[in-house]
């Protein structure tokens, strides 16, 4: 009898698990993100308010190698976006490792781009940059690592990708930008997913995402 229920629960937890790794691995659409608070918005088949919804703004900085980099150079294309800066300590090194992870997985798609501010543009210099990217594997034609002025960099964090918590949570805008997370951004410049950047399991979950949007040209 005790054999028999053991075996029961095995096949349930078996099944359970099945249904979990289904639920992981199945993406039927994906959400726009036009607020801080990253409430989804599903537009279903009401394709007439995109046009409504939030995107990016226009941006003009410095990359690793020294040439402008701007929205120009990401129109067309899925890309995501993080911050971080040189000689952090912290959680720098996972977004990184992580960010090396996406350059990997996606380095044979023309479509697909990374780009990673610096928080620290003071410090976090041209050359600063290259030597950072060259320690990590960086490739140029993928990976863009861009400094510029602090208050635009700012601006970027707060009101284009919502990466500021900080600033969401008090409105001071004095405050050092640093956030863990990865924003996944469409062709037409729309917020379509945010993800932990330390995590390995959100970082699988934004693959199978950029996935699921190359799918749907």
């Amino acid at each position: 009898m005790k054999k028999g229920i053991v075996f029961i629960f095995s096949c349930l937890v078996l099944l359970g698990c099945s249904n979990e790794t289904k639920e992981v691995e199945t993406v039927s659409t994906l959400p726009y993100f036009n607020k801080p608070d990253f409430t989804p918005i599903w537009i279903g088949d009401d394709v007439s308010i995109l046009d409504t919804l939030h995107t990016v703004l226009d941006f003009s900085l410095t990359n690793q190698n020294g040439e402008l980099i701007n929205q120009d150079v990401f129109k067309g294309k899925i890309y995501v976006a993080n911050f971080f800066f040189t000689s952090c300590p912290g959680i720098c090194p996972k977004l990184t490792n992580h960010f090396e992870k996406l350059q990997e997985e996606f380095k044979a798609n023309d479509d697909f781009l990374l780009l990673s501010h610096s928080v620290m543009p003071s410090v976090d210099s041209v050359e600063v940059l290259k030597g950072y990217a060259e320690r990590n594997h960086v490739n140029d034609s993928k990976w863009n690592l861009v400094t510029g002025p602090e208050n635009e960099i700012k601006k970027l964090a707060r009101f284009s990708y919502f990466s500021d918590e900080h600033f969401k949570e008090t409105g001071d805008d004095s405050g050092f930008v640093h956030t863990e997370n990865f924003v996944l951004i469409d062709k037409q410049g729309h917020i379509r997913g945010v993800y932990s950047g330390t995590l390995e399991f959100d970082v699988n979950r934004l693959i199978k995402h950029i996935k699921f949007l190359q799918n749907q040209d």
